[in-house]
């Protein structure tokens, strides 16, 4: 059995995983790679609530501005990238750790992704047509009746991530999931899941903080500055689309923070449901450093 260990700490966005792994890490005299899929990107800081220059210069990150918006990041590329990072932490540690709350980029680390079938460019097509005429909300709609699977797991507020979800199911009549649940991939180094949890009703003040202290810190500012490349894929996220909106004269200040707060407590309660089916993954409730440190101690044990 290999002696090399990959630490993954899960959970809903503002569960405090960032703080956690930094402290694991630094016990562990280890390297973090991440598993968001909006903090590799350079320009973005405050709305991917990426972690602080002090957690940063404490720790080496992989995957945290290691692309630009104008990359196209998929969980195909995010597997390449985090499988060379964790050997490259193998050469000198025994331990790894991985924090996130992309479930899709987990499951492609932890097992790998299935292939999808060819889509009938006609198909793609005509989804493409109808999403430039009628906008996301009939794309999400769309979703939810044809695929409600993936309209509750997935990043529903990226248009692209939808219109790929949509263009599989009309092609092949399966779910995009459906390729998702293939023979798992078996890694040559082991893997212990860890999952952050709170009550639901903490979890959405924190998220609701978060978003004033994002403002505070000049949220604003850094969409404005964002405006010139708001069609790119990579902004089609929560905390900047809804100010994209704001300064596009579609609505006011007020309300496209409380679309915000709102659209990020939709995601966190996505993440939840996500990472409860994960059968690997030991939930933790008001985790703390001690309590982590303690149940990985004995599991490292048991891998010797």
């Amino acid at each position: 059995m290999s002696n090399k260990t990959c630490i993954i700490i899960s959970g809903p966005t503002a569960v405090g995983k960032t703080a956690m792994a930094v402290a694991l890490a630094l016990k562990y005299k280890t390297s973090i790679i991440s598993a968001d899929s909006r903090q590799c990107y350079k320009e973005l800081t405050i709305g991917v609530a990426k972690p602080s220059k002090e957690e940063l210069a404490l720790v080496h990150h992989y995957f945290i501005n290691s692309h630009s918006i104008q990359d196209e990041i998929t969980a195909a590329g995010f597997e390449k990238y985090s499988l060379k990072a964790v050997e490259e932490i193998f050469d000198n540690n025994d331990l790894a750790i991985m924090v996130g709350g992309t479930g899709l980029y987990i499951k492609a680390f932890c097992e790998g992704l299935d292939a999808i079938p060819p889509v009938d460019p006609s198909i793609r097509e005509a989804i493409i047509q109808q999403y430039e005429e009628k906008g996301i909300l009939w794309l999400q709609q769309e979703l939810k009746e044809k695929d409600p699977n993936f309209f509750q797991a997935g990043e529903i507020q990226n248009p692209q991530r939808v219109m790929r979800a949509l263009e599989v199911m009309q092609s092949t009549g399966h779910s995009i999931l459906h390729y998702q649940k293939g023979d798992k991939v078996v890694r040559n180094f082991n893997i212990i899941k860890i999952g952050l949890t709170m009550p639901r009703e903490m979890l959405y003040s924190r998220i609701n903080l978060r978003v004033e202290n994002m403002l505070e810190e000049g949220l604003i500012e850094e969409v404005k500055g964002l405006i010139p490349f708001k069609q790119l894929n990579a902004l089609q996220t929560v905390g900047y689309s809804e100010l994209f909106d704001y300064f596009d004269g579609n609505c006011t200040r007020e309300t496209a923070i409380d679309a915000i707060k709102k659209n990020t407590r939709h995601y966190a309660k996505r993440q939840e449901t996500w990472f409860r089916k994960d059968a690997d993954i030991k939930s933790f409730n008001f985790a703390t450093e001690e309590m982590l440190i303690n149940y990985l101690d004995e599991k490292l044990k048991d891998l010797r």
